[in-house]
């Protein structure tokens, strides 16, 4: 009788231990059938490739720039080829250009030597043309002067259909005036007055 107790209880106990010993190789079973439909889903799913910034060919174009004639009276356009990349565009190009100065027989240089160009840009229509303090300091000219001066920035950057007016600013402020004869407090618009 107690032979047969002990061959149950026998029995019973490797019954256990067997049905424990297949559980765990079942989630064993399970468990890298999950690891590959994880890494499955892994290489299906869409790699993030970094966005590339959209490069601009360099190129060469024609601008016009603008000066006043030798009498101080109207101003003259010039052509002048411009690089255009990814450094400079084409509204920066135009005023560097200006800012070289004459090069045509019968034209002045009006923007000081000594100013630079901090930068341009364009929203809504306006260009937002900003010059260093020398425009200020180093300008030696009277109303006249200033009047052509302006005149030849504000028409330089009109002749882009989409720049209809142009603010001027010094040093990243925006100014009242130049030399105290014209008033830059607003937007200026093309000036074709000045240009015959």
């Amino acid at each position: 009788m107690k032979i047969m107790r002990f061959a149950l209880c026998l029995v019973a106990i490797l019954a256990i231990l067997l049905t424990a010993g297949c559980d765990s190789k079942e989630e064993n079973k399970a468990a890298p059938s999950t690891n590959t439909a994880t890494s499955t889903e892994q290489s299906t799913a869409p790699s993030s490739q970094p966005t590339v910034p959209k490069t601009v060919q360099p190129q060469e174009i024609e601008v016009k720039v603008y000066y006043p004639n030798n009498q101080g009276t109207k101003l003259t356009a010039s052509t002048r080829k411009v690089k255009v990349d990814d450094k400079q565009d084409k509204y920066t190009a135009a005023i560097r250009a200006l800012m070289q100065g004459a090069k045509d027989k019968g034209q002045s240089t009006i923007i000081p030597k000594q100013a630079r160009l901090n930068g341009v840009t364009i929203k809504d229509a306006t260009a937002t043309v900003d010059f260093s303090r020398e425009i200020v300091k180093n300008f030696v000219g009277g109303s006249t002067g200033e009047e052509m001066m302006v005149g030849s920035i504000v028409n330089t950057l009109t002749q882009f259909p989409e720049v209809t007016q142009v603010k001027i600013l010094v040093g990243g402020e925006p100014v009242e005036t130049i030399a105290g004869h014209m008033d830059l407090s607003l937007p200026l618009e093309r000036m074709q007055q000045l240009i015959p």
